[in-house]
């Protein structure tokens, strides 16, 4: 696909690389060419230096001939005009960045005229990336299916686990929960295991349940028992504001700590019913001075990846039950994991997955049932979910007879509002959602072979 970047900030520059990476023709705009020249530097990509709402600026950059725009420039109105202008040169799809809480309720309203086909805001997902983590403390990572009615959770199996040595076929024995551990994660190596995969201590395993199921697989499991009833919140930003909304919503009691003055007056009005103390929520006496010994969770959401890592690194050591960080560089993950700093939210990645996903969907199905493409593993596992047609092939046959690519796996099948975890004697039926787990290399083409061509 022809893709068009206007804006190389953190959005900007993640979803180049992922998008080239995924062989995709990208081009970026910008008005810094420095920028353009360290990206030219890093990625093969084509650059074109300007202000990307202009229009002479756009047809430089073929815009009217390119299947998808994504203004991810640092302003809002920049990036709805930017769309605009795209659709008028005849574009095919368009995403806009837009932050501000207050343009939600217009962008419903006037989607359709500015012609947008996606809205994304990085501070809003990733608010609900750590309110997700939050419900359930337990997990390290949770991805919906199904408009939300299944999910697959990452667990790690930490000593004591009572999955540790025992065979997959006998995960209901073990948890009496229905739930297909679909993939694990073991020392860097990548299993989409059968129901002889034996579990050790360490791994790393993708779990597909029921949502309705979640609170009773973390019950059976012996993980995350304590109830979330108050979070501290380091930093005042966006995410803060998003966050503490969904956490008072549900009744969970929000302190937040800030160091600017004029924010914390700004966060008192917006939100009454938390508590918003101005001061260094970095400093170890602040900390200790606010309760950070007796919270139930703690979220680092500074700016500064630094100062989230030493904090969460403290409440860890205090023996805090959850601790989220906030970091924007990604490089050193697997270095966090080994420190012990598990669960990480990285609201550049986290925009960046989604619009790949979007953009997988639309370049994979070709009209056809595909809904969306979900990355596990970091993109070494996709999770693709589909809908079976009158064209997909095996509909009404056993499971069990059906011939599936080594490393693919049927995780779960959605019919008429019911999650199904599937045995061998399950059929897969006309109008039934899918959710297949594959190795990521040749994911949509092993689909296409098995169930029909440009499924």
């Amino acid at each position: 696909m022809k893709v068009v970047i206007v804006g190389d900030g953190k959005v900007g520059y993640a979803l180049t690389e992922q998008l080239a990476r995924e062989d995709h023709d990208v081009v970026v705009i910008d008005s810094k060419r420095d920028v353009l020249r360290h990206l030219t530097e890093k990625l093969d990509v084509m650059v074109v230096n300007g202000n990307g709402a202009n229009l002479s600026v756009q047809k430089a950059a073929d815009v009217g001939n390119s299947d998808l725009l994504i203004a991810a420039t640092s302003s809002d109105e920049v990036n709805m005009l930017c769309c605009v202008v795209a659709r008028k040169l005849g574009c095919k799809h368009t995403i806009a960045r837009v932050r501000n809480p207050e343009y939600t309720e217009q962008l419903l309203w006037l989607k359709e005229d500015l012609g947008l086909s996606m809205a994304i805001n990085p501070e809003m997902a990733t608010a609900r990336e750590i309110f997700g983590l939050l419900q359930f403390p337990g997990f390290l990572k949770r991805d919906p299916f199904a408009k939300g009615r299944v999910e697959i959770v990452e667990i790690e199996l930490k000593e004591g686990s009572p999955l540790i040595g025992k065979k997959l076929s006998e995960l209901y024995q073990t948890v009496k929960v229905r739930a297909l551990v679909c993939a694990v994660e073991r020392k860097d190596n990548i299993h989409i295991p059968d129901g002889g995969f034996r579990l050790e201590a360490q791994d790393k395993i993708y779990v597909t349940a029921p949502y309705r199921d979640l609170a009773a697989l973390i019950k059976a499991l012996d993980i995350g028992r304590r109830k979330v009833r108050n979070v501290l919140i380091i930093g005042g930003g966006r995410i803060a504001h998003y966050l503490a909304v969904m956490l008072l919503d549900s009744g969970i009691a929000v302190k937040i700590i800030e160091n600017k003055q004029t924010r914390c007056e700004e966060l008192s009005e917006l939100l009454p019913k938390a508590d918003i103390i101005h001061g260094d929520g970095t400093e170890r006496e602040v900390l200790l001075e606010e309760g950070i010994k007796a919270t139930d969770a703690v979220v680092t959401l500074t700016d500064i990846d630094e100062e989230n890592l030493l904090v969460s690194m403290f409440a860890n050591h205090l023996g805090v039950p959850s601790v989220v960080t906030k970091i924007n560089r990604v490089e050193y993950v697997e270095v966090l994991h080994q420190a012990g700093i598990e669960s990480i939210v990285s609201p550049k990645i986290l925009c960046a997955t989604d619009i790949a996903r979007y953009v997988r969907a639309m370049e994979n199905t070709s009209g056809g049932s595909v809904i969306s493409v979900h990355q596990l593993m970091d993109g070494r596992v996709e999770a693709l979910e589909f809908v079976v047609t009158k064209s997909t092939h095996h509909r009404g046959e056993k499971l069990q007879k059906i011939t599936l690519k080594p490393g693919m796996l049927i995780s779960s099948i959605i019919r008429g509002g019911s999650v199904i975890i599937p045995k061998g004697s399950d059929t897969i039926e006309l109008g039934d959602t899918l959710i297949v787990v594959t190795i990521a290399e040749q994911a949509i083409a092993d689909l296409n072979e098995i169930f029909a061509e440009g499924v």
